[in-house]
């Protein structure tokens, strides 16, 4: 699965923990990685996946979403991957649990 490869590339260059669901006592800044979509076409595999960055304060949240989206950029270098397209980023702070997080969501192109 493309999720496990992300999520194994994000947690060896990320200073945070990585993960692919809510954990029961999460710490202050982490990201969560969610397959939302993808399409398949001559072979080739799109993944749509949103990453949210979390953290203490909307400021640190929105740093941890640069340096996330920095290291996709370079996602490129692990042989399955064929190209990372942005699709959207922005604020996504929970209104609900009043917890700060970015979202990006980016289209990935694999094997």
């Amino acid at each position: 699965m493309i999720e496990i490869i992300i999520t194994n590339y994000l947690a060896e260059n990320l200073n945070v923990p990585v993960f692919n669901e809510h954990q029961e006592n999460e710490p202050d800044s982490f990201v969560l990685i969610d397959r939302t979509g993808g399409t398949k076409k001559n072979h080739l595999k799109t993944a749509t996946i949103a990453f949210q960055s979390y953290a203490e304060s909307k400021y640190k949240a929105s740093l941890l979403n640069e340096e996330l989206k920095q290291n996709i950029e370079k996602i490129e270098e692990l042989p399955e991957i064929l190209g990372v397209h942005l699709n959207s980023d922005y604020d996504y702070t929970d209104v609900q649990t009043k917890r700060y997080r970015y979202q990006a969501v980016y289209d990935i192109n694999y094997y």
